[in-house]
């Protein structure tokens, strides 16, 4: 495959776009942003910004000359990226990045979580049927397992209160998962571009760090210079809340459910080893715990 110089990006403005539209931007890729009409997002100012309506044929028209296209929409989207997926194979796009940043095709999630798990599958067997039917097209899933500083910072149920510098340690501390920072994140993005024929039509796996809460909460307590509050809790009764709520219709079940699955007996949150992931091909660095805690407690702070 040509090397890849042009750019597009969905969902520039969010969480996983921002750190990802900077890194192309420093790797020295000509990034052009595509947001609806209607979106009310800033972007950086230097790049190019398409406002233009969600359908194949004005996508299409925003794709032409385009090397490669990024969708980080999140869930809210997922329903229109088969649309963007349409029109970059139509507009000649050499690669699609699929909006799947999260455990992967072949994660062994919980029953209540398969529905979601098969939406993002039609997306990616789309993306499949069309790389079959045309040599010229082709897609990668990028598989981070936890965004381990984005969401450390954000949902306190994972077990760190970094404000109030208090922990809640599950069952006994010692399961292990693996996380990708943002910083990681936005480089596999990158990674996967430098390198687009080892990364085609397949899911990469990603990942910063392998680690425990115990390791984290040690790291926690290091980096910021002072004891933090202690509390225990069962994962158990996380599973227990999270399927009443599911059951009943009631909001919060997600996060309950992720976390148990995060913590929970078995391991399960293990994208992959060191040396059975990605990371050497995308140019990945490995982090310690205490670059975990450094980077939550800075953007706390900011």
């Amino acid at each position: 495959m040509s090397v890849i110089k042009k750019v597009a990006i969905f969902g520039a403005a969010g969480n996983f776009g921002t750190p990802i539209t900077a890194a192309l931007t420093r790797a020295g890729f000509e990034v052009t942003i595509i947001t609806r009409i209607e979106s009310e997002s800033t972007f950086p100012d230097g790049i190019p910004v398409v406002r233009t309506e969600y359908t194949v044929e004005k996508l299409t028209a925003a794709l032409s000359g385009q090397d490669a296209a990024i969708s980080v929409i999140g869930p809210g989207g997922l329903h229109a990226q088969i649309a963007l997926i349409d029109a970059a194979e139509a507009a000649g796009v050499k690669r699609f990045i699929v909006d799947d940043f999260g455990w992967g095709p072949k994660f062994n999630s919980l029953p209540e979580f398969r529905e979601i798990g098969a939406q993002r599958k039609v997306t990616y067997d789309h993306a499949k049927k069309l790389c079959q039917a045309n040599s010229n097209f082709t897609y990668t899933g990028i598989t981070i397992g936890n965004p381990i500083d984005w969401a450390i910072k954000r949902f306190p149920l994972m077990g760190f209160d970094v404000k109030q510098r208090s922990a809640v340690i599950y069952d006994d501390g010692t399961v292990e998962f693996t996380g990708t920072t943002l910083e990681g994140i936005a480089q596999a993005v990158v990674g996967v571009l430098k390198h687009p024929d080892e990364t085609a039509n397949r899911h990469v796996k990603a990942r910063s760090i392998q680690v425990c809460q115990n390791q984290l909460l040690d790291a926690f307590q290091r980096v910021s210079g002072q004891p933090w509050e202690v509390k225990r809790a069962a994962t158990s009764d996380l599973l227990e809340s999270g399927r009443k709520k599911h059951q009943g219709g009631v909001s919060g079940w997600i996060l309950e459910l992720l976390v148990y699955q995060l913590f929970g007996p078995g391991g399960r949150c293990i994208v992959a080893s060191k040396e059975d992931s990605d990371v050497d091909l995308l140019e990945m660095k490995e982090e310690s715990p205490d670059d975990i805690a450094r980077k939550v407690l800075e953007s706390v702070a900011n």
